[in-house]
């Protein structure tokens, strides 16, 4: 379970451009929960999963991880049970490194080792195989460099490094946002595929409200560092695009959303 506490953002601390973006606010997250997450641009949708992760620190509260506080454990340390995939298809990739490299690198994440002695035969077999399985045309690719390949290649490659290390908990952070909408479907199903195989506990932003809707089993709209909104279960299902958005009619501010979302 992931336990968010009272959790305080302030940028610019004693400042004349000090500004609060979450102020004292909690959310408990359990096992297994697929998470979609939607706001305004600025509503700490990002700043959240920075948080989460070690990239930004905390002025108060406390972020626990199945009961261990992990509030101020370095972001390196995170990434031993914490995987995030970002938007920028190369920011999760080596890109001078083959696909086999890079696939070997991340399934040896936390070891000590040498790429020389890292990849055996078994290992290669064993990729191409896991490869196949996504359809992306990368299983006859493993010994491609990797800044060689599409950006929604490179993002699947990504997901799928990330997931090698099987984390507690996964963070994406609009990671098909850089796609075009057929390879962002692709990427989509994989990620839905690759959180059930593994019961991953997944937080993923997105502005794409289809997406929020379709997948996971709990969304949650923020705005100015406070959450609006939080359905999961039946009403979830039976979520609608129109109907989600004659929730957001009903609250007071009309810049609810932004135009990119409303968009999406």
């Amino acid at each position: 379970m992931l336990q968010i506490n009272n959790l305080t953002k302030i940028f610019n601390m004693g400042t004349d451009n000090e500004s609060i973006l979450f102020n004292d606010i909690s959310l408990s997250i359990n096992d297994g929960d697929f998470i979609t997450i939607i706001g305004s641009n600025g509503s700490g949708k990002s700043t959240l999963l920075n948080m989460i992760s070690g990239g930004s620190s905390l002025d108060n509260g406390s972020i626990l991880l199945d009961g261990k506080d992990i509030s101020t454990l370095p972001e390196h340390k995170r990434t031993r049970f914490i995987g995030r995939v970002f938007q920028n298809p190369s920011s999760g990739v080596a890109p001078s490194m083959t696909v086999l490299e890079n696939l070997a690198m991340a399934n040896n994440k936390n070891k000590t080792f040498t790429l020389s002695l890292a990849i055996k035969k078994k290992d290669r077999a064993a990729f191409r195989n896991m490869l196949l399985h996504y359809s992306l045309g990368l299983e006859d690719k493993l010994d491609v460099k990797v800044g060689l390949l599409s950006g929604g290649q490179r993002q699947a490659l990504s997901l799928v490094m990330t997931s090698l290390s099987n984390p507690k908990l996964l963070l994406l952070d609009e990671h098909t946002a850089a796609l075009d909408p057929s390879m962002s479907e692709k990427v989509m199903n994989i990620t839905s595929n690759i959180v059930k195989e593994n019961n991953t506990t997944t937080l993923m932003v997105t502005h794409d409200l289809k997406q929020a809707i379709n997948f996971g089993n709990r969304i949650i709209m923020l705005h100015r560092g406070k959450v609006i909104l939080d359905i999961s279960g039946t009403a979830k299902k039976d979520l609608t695009i129109e109907n989600l958005l004659e929730h957001f009619k009903k609250l007071s501010d009309s810049s609810l959303l932004s135009d990119r979302t409303l968009l999406s």
